[in-house]
């Protein structure tokens, strides 16, 4: 007897056992776009994480177009019904989706985990719709940065640039000495990418704000603004003459060989000069773009979660948003992608030191109220918006057209939503 009551126990505690878990397991399916290289590590990482935890996790992966396929199949998706558990959206269209009231409300998941003050409140505001959080951040990518080859601006006796009036000097010399001044692609939203950069460094963090951010009609059409294109048009001759079209990694590419010495591009170049062999502060330098010390323009991935009817899904979503913002997965992605983590109690010993000065800033931007979202990289506006103004500036770069007249355009492109 004594045998069969501890076998029977032994059954109901594995059957207990068992169905403990059946609830406490979920499957999360996640859609994405990060389907290469280190973003592909980094979600590799982020299922270790899930699994770990007792769920299933469902990867619905959509490569190419930057995210544009992911968002047509996902609309579909929400049309039928059937959204994913979580979805990889970033920026204003997280306030569009909150609009359409299918987004899952991870304030009490927010208040456990204290991200208030995990996070800098510029970042926070971007993930929540009206006060409630709908979305978790993964990264912060620093956008006006300028890479900088210093063995070419050694051979042509120049100094690297700290503002915009020193760089026609500097750009002058470099190819005076036989050199490409300026490694660029000719697509429009790296034309936006440089366009920002400059804004900033002309008008400040308060003038981009009001300009680029609230769009305000008088910020656009001023003489800053106008001063800003002015600028943006002596760039143009520093280009080489196969510029139209390039790809922006092909253009880094030009930096890294020694054949240009200066690009503007987000921290995501920095992959390019890592995958060469390149160590920075020796082969490459990552510096401020010019004249703006101590700003910082910045463009965050995230995830938002779509409402959940069951139970174990709703458990999933908490596992998924508390597993995004753990330190060590912080960690792992952000070394991963050359971005930084969105906390800022994140270790940053194993970063870099392109990585550590992009966090110092961070932290110093975010106190000093210089932390701004990249318009170019849909941070700031709705997209309508952001193709519009592209649009102005792509056009102006690659035309005669007056700076007086561009700011009108520019305006005018601002009322597009």
């Amino acid at each position: 007897m004594n045998s069969i009551q501890r076998k029977c126990k032994l059954a109901v505690a594995v059957t207990l056992a068992i169905a403990a878990f059946s609830v406490q397991a979920a499957e999360v399916e996640v859609l994405h776009w990060w389907t290469s290289g280190g973003e592909a590590k980094s979600v590799a990482e982020l299922k270790k994480i899930m699994e770990a935890k007792g769920d299933t996790w469902k990867d619905f992966a959509v490569s190419g177009g930057g995210g544009e396929n992911a968002m047509t199949v996902l609309k579909s998706r929400v049309v039928a019904g059937t959204p994913p558990t979580a979805a990889q959206i970033k920026g204003p269209s997280i306030q569009e989706w909150g609009a359409e009231g299918v987004l899952a409300d991870l304030s009490g998941i927010a208040k456990a985990g204290n991200w208030d003050t995990l996070l800098p409140p510029v970042v926070s505001n971007v993930m929540k719709y009206k006060g409630k959080y709908v979305a978790v951040p993964v990264n912060v990518h620093r956008v006006n940065w300028m890479w900088v080859n210093p063995a070419v601006f050694k051979k042509a006796g120049a100094k690297v640039p700290t503002t915009w009036a020193e760089f026609p000097a500097a750009a002058d010399k470099l190819q005076k000495a036989g050199f490409i001044a300026l490694a660029h692609g000719g697509q429009p939203w790296q034309d936006f990418t440089v366009f920002e950069s400059v804004v900033l460094g002309t008008g400040g963090p308060e003038f981009y704000e009001k300009s680029m951010v609230k769009l305000d009609p008088a910020a656009l059409k001023s003489p800053t603004m106008e001063k800003a294109f002015d600028t943006f048009r002596m760039l143009r001759k520093y280009v080489d003459k196969d510029f139209s079209g390039r790809d922006w990694n092909l253009a880094t590419q030009m930096v890294i060989q020694g054949k240009a010495g200066m690009q503007f591009m987000g921290d995501w170049a920095k992959g390019e000069f890592t995958a060469a062999g390149k160590k920075p502060g020796v082969d490459y330098l990552c510096v401020d773009a010019p004249s703006t010390k101590g700003d910082f323009t910045f463009n965050i991935d995230s995830f938002v979660m779509f409402t959940q009817s069951s139970a174990d899904s709703k458990k999933g979503q908490e596992d998924l948003a508390n597993s995004i913002m753990s330190p060590g997965f912080q960690e792992i992605f952000n070394l991963n992608k050359g971005s930084i983590p969105a906390r800022l109690d994140v270790s940053m010993d194993k970063f870099d030191d392109c990585a550590k000065k992009s966090h110092a800033d961070f932290v110093a931007a975010s106190k000093a109220g210089s932390l701004v979202p990249s318009i170019a990289h849909q941070m700031a506006v709705p997209a309508a918006t952001t193709g519009a103004m592209q649009d102005v500036v792509t056009q102006f770069f690659n035309s005669d057209m007056a700076s007086k007249q561009a700011v009108e355009k520019l305006a005018a492109a601002a009322r597009v939503n």
